[in-house]
């Protein structure tokens, strides 16, 4: 399997104010809200990819942390690969830094990685399968 772009992350200040562009104005359908991680998630359903609206639930959230530093905007790209474990060891040799040594689990209960954006210039990259 060649990997995919499984869905974009993108930090928000405003759930609902950010959703109602995607839905009212572009049609696109989408599910959730769904929490995890500190975070309430909706999910723009982009063809074979998604879209991720990201809004901290409380203020030491990652997304929380996100916004103060960074403002409303990208936070991760996530890439569907076949076998997330190898995909793991991969980077591990390559010398690239995880800020997860192991899968955990995720939105919609996907198994997951993060990356660190120090090792893949700037762009916080998430892995699933």
């Amino acid at each position: 399997m060649k990997p995919t772009i499984a869905h974009l992350g993108i930090a928000v200040t405003d759930l609902a104010a950010a959703t109602s562009f995607y839905h009212d104005v572009l049609h696109v359908p989408y599910r959730g809200p769904e929490e995890v991680d500190g975070a309430r998630i909706i999910h723009l359903e982009f063809g074979e990819s998604e879209v991720e609206l990201l809004e901290p639930m409380t203020p030491d959230s990652p997304i929380a942390r996100f916004l103060t530093k960074r403002g409303p905007g990208l936070h991760h790209v996530c890439y569907r690969v076949a076998d997330l474990d190898a995909a793991i060891v991969a980077c591990r040799n390559g010398g690239y830094t995880l800020i997860d040594e192991t899968p955990r689990t995720g939105a919609g209960g996907h198994r997951i990685a993060f990356l660190h954006p120090n090792a893949t210039n700037g762009t916080l990259i998430e892995l699933t399968e």
